[in-house]
C-alpha cells in the first residue's frame, strides 16, 4: 500500500496540468506579478558608472601631473623671490623697503667693525676665470660699500654666464643688504673678454640689536658663476637699479 498517495498523483500527473497547479493562487495569499529580474540592464548600468569613474579618476590624475609640473617650473624663482625677502638659507636681502636713508647712516657707535670678505667659484661647464678684487674690507651696519667681482672668458665662443650667491654664517643673511648686484642676471663674454661686476652692499643697523649677532664678527659674500645653456631653471631677473642715496 502507498503511504503517500498524493505523491503518486503528482508523479503522474501530465507537466501542463501541473504547471496550471502551481500557477493558481493559494488561498488566503494575495498574489503578485512576477517582476522579471534585469540582469543585462544592471550589468550595462554598472558597467557606465564604472566608466564614468573612471574618466574622473582620469581627469583628476591629469590635472594632479600638470599642477606638480607647474609648481616645479616656479619652484626656483619662487623660492629666490622668498630668500631675497627673508633672508633665508644665508640668501642676502634685496628689499628696496629696507634701503631708506635713515638705514643707511654708518652707526659711529657700533662697538666693533665686522669683517666682510669676499668668495668666487665656477661651474666646471664654464670656461671663465673669476675672482673678487678684494678679499676682504670692513665695515660697520649703516656704512655702504662697493667692490667688485671680475670675469673673463677662456672659451673659443661666445658664452653666457649667471651668478648664484649666498652669505655665511647663514643667519647673518638678513641683515646683508645688496643695493645693486650682478646675481642672476645673464653676462654674454666674447673669446677673451673680461668684465668688471659690481656688488654695492651695506649691513641692516639692526644687526646691532640681535642678540644672535653678537659672536658674528666676520661675513662671507660668495659667488658661483654657471654657464646659463647648461642651468636653465637659474632664470635671470630684471637688472637691480642702485637706490636712492641719502643727500648729504
Amino acid at each position: 500500500m502507498n503511504k503517500w498517495p498524493g505523491l503518486f498523483k503528482l508523479a503522474t500527473m501530465p507537466r501542463s496540468s501541473i504547471q496550471r497547479s502551481c500557477s493558481r493562487p493559494i488561498p488566503g495569499i494575495a498574489s503578485r506579478p512576477l517582476i522579471p529580474v534585469q540582469h543585462r540592464s544592471m550589468a550595462t548600468s554598472t558597467s557606465k558608472s564604472n566608466s564614468k569613474d573612471n574618466v574622473s579618476a582620469g581627469l583628476y590624475t591629469a590635472a594632479l601631473l600638470f599642477g606638480m609640473l607647474g609648481l616645479s617650473y616656479a619652484a626656483v624663482p619662487l623660492y629666490r623671490l622668498f630668500c631675497a625677502s627673508t633672508g633665508y638659507s644665508g640668501t642676502v636681502q634685496t628689499d628696496r623697503s629696507k634701503f631708506a636713508p635713515d638705514r643707511l647712516v654708518p652707526q659711529a657707535h657700533a662697538p666693533r667693525r665686522i669683517r666682510v670678505t669676499f668668495e668666487s667659484n665656477t661651474s666646471d661647464a664654464l670656461p671663465w676665470s673669476f675672482k673678487p678684487e678684494l678679499r676682504e674690507l670692513f665695515v660697520v651696519p649703516g656704512e655702504t660699500a662697493l667692490t667688485f667681482y671680475k670675469a673673463k672668458s677662456k672659451a673659443k665662443d661666445d658664452v653666457v654666464g649667471i651668478a648664484t650667491y649666498n652669505v655665511t654664517p647663514y643667519r647673518a643673511g638678513a641683515y646683508f643688504n645688496k643695493i645693486q648686484c650682478f646675481c642672476f642676471e645673464e653676462q654674454r663674454l666674447s673669446p677673451g673678454e673680461d668684465v668688471d661686476m659690481p656688488v654695492f652692499f651695506f649691513i641692516d643697523p639692526d644687526f646691532l640689536d640681535d642678540p644672535y649677532m653678537k659672536d658674528v664678527t666676520t661675513i662671507t659674500l660668495g659667488y658661483t658663476l654657471f654657464n646659463a645653456n647648461k642651468a636653465p631653471h637659474l632664470a635671470p631677473v630684471a637688472p637691480s637699479q642702485p637706490a636712492a642715496m641719502p643727500s648729504s
